[in-house]
């Protein structure tokens, strides 16, 4: 079912709420962005160098598919470029994202939803004590 968001293990869900009531999903709550830090030097302990860069892409795609729920994740190209800027085999330990659950436009598309991953520039050293924010816009 297409039009179930999950709830990622909280008790309670606005989503499902709903659809336990018998009535229909609340629309406005499908489209949301959050910022996440995501530790890349964890998931990439062990990745052999030539092949970290290209993991690190793949781990954020992942995380933004399990955060929202949506299998279409697309990656900003400022964010790429971050991945990337110290080369492929020192990919930077953390990196902050906006993940931005969209509505899609294409009329011939699958997915009634897309996942838009941003990059949020933080100061070296700075990722402490950063929090999920859900953020207005």
């Amino acid at each position: 079912n297409s039009d179930v968001i999950p709830c990622f293990g909280r008790a309670t869900c606005s989503g499902a709420e709903d659809m336990a009531k018998g009535g229909k999903i609340n629309r406005t709550a499908d489209v949301v962005t959050r910022e996440y830090t995501i530790h890349l030097r964890k998931v990439l302990y062990g990745v052999g160098f030539k092949r970290r860069a290209p993991r690190a892409v793949k781990e954020v795609k992942a995380f933004a598919k399990k955060m929202m729920g949506t299998e279409d994740v697309r990656i900003d190209t400022k964010l790429n470029k971050f991945l990337w800027s110290q080369g492929v085999k020192a990919v930077p330990g953390r990196v902050r994202v906006r993940l931005a659950r969209k509505r899609n436009d294409d009329e011939e598309a699958t997915e009634k939803l897309y996942t838009l991953c941003m990059h949020v520039p933080v100061e070296r050293h700075q990722y402490k004590g950063l929090q999920t924010l859900n953020v207005d816009e």
